[in-house]
């Protein structure tokens, strides 16, 4: 999105994404940056598509296994499915990463999940987030312990990915196939 917020500017970039992108690319892109589940009707908003169009493209996503959707009260909420997302990241690792790099990023993170352990005395970001919102703690200390709670389970979540890539890298890189097998 542009830097300026003005309605112009928003309607020329979305034409511009328009001209520039399938009404599917633009779904498919909308969605895949969900962090919470979404109906149709939003999803169809951002994607500047009408919402039976967004829905379209929804159930093909889901055909294909990169999107999930729930129903709660009638309404149908889309959002990235997570295992899809998880073997999109631990490919994008092993097409960019050599093993000997994996290793080096295991340590790195092991290192910083260590270190926020020692620093803060706490055994998880759970535990940061009950400190956060104990009564004697500071708006200011609040934030800085659910911003390292945060980065913390980045972190793990990162690690968990190197982990994978690491201890199947011989088998998934042994040749085009055994990516698909």
């Amino acid at each position: 999105m542009p830097s300026d917020d003005s309605p112009d500017a928003e309607s020329e970039w979305v034409e511009t994404w328009k001209e520039h992108a399938s009404a599917f690319d633009r779904v498919k892109s909308v969605t895949m940056t969900l962090t919470e589940s979404r109906p149709a009707s939003w999803i169809a908003e951002e994607a500047a598509v009408s919402p039976n169009t967004a829905r379209d493209h929804l159930d093909r996503l889901i055909d294909l296994g990169v999107v999930t959707a729930t129903t709660v009260d009638r309404t149908r909420y889309y959002y990235p499915d997570p295992l899809y997302t998880r073997l999109r990241d631990v490919r994008e690792l092993l097409e960019e990463t050599t093993k000997q790099e994996l290793s080096e990023q295991a340590a790195q993170l092991k290192e910083e999940i260590a270190a926020w352990k020692t620093e803060y005395d706490a055994a998880s970001p759970d535990a940061l987030r009950e400190r956060a919102a104990a009564d004697d703690i500071s708006a200011d200390e609040a934030y800085e312990l659910t911003q390292v709670a945060s980065d913390w389970e980045l972190a793990q979540y990162r690690l968990s990915l190197v982990q994978d890539a690491f201890e199947n890298y011989d088998t998934w890189m042994s040749g085009p196939s055994s990516l698909t097998v």
